[in-house]
């Protein structure tokens, strides 16, 4: 009767640190011209990242917190593109496309 309890307690602990786990990513990020949101926003294009979560990106030392609001880069190797206002604050405007980290 008392192993239940402990069994439960358990399968409960590990379902909840599967959860909390980041789902940390790399690989090239680029930028898009045109707006999908209000002007000066931080804001990304992810394939799968659910809309209106918030992702930390980082390159060279920054990191900035921007929100998915749009699907993509459909570009093979891209994993994130970024809002103009969020490539100028990562510091990527003149490379273009640049390794970065998400989480």
């Amino acid at each position: 009767m008392r192993a239940q309890p402990t069994l439960l307690f358990c399968l409960v602990t590990l379902s909840l640190s599967a959860f909390s786990v980041a789902r940390a990513e790399s690989g090239l990020a680029s930028y898009y011209s045109y707006a999908k949101s209000g002007k000066g926003e931080l804001t990304c294009a992810h394939r799968t990242r659910p809309f209106g979560s918030v992702l930390k990106v980082s390159y060279s030392g920054r990191t900035i917190e921007c929100r998915v609001n749009d699907r993509g880069p459909f570009i093979r190797g891209r994993i994130v593109d970024l809002s103009v206002p969020a490539a100028r604050a990562l510091g990527m405007m003149s490379a273009g496309v640049v390794r970065v980290s998400v989480e």
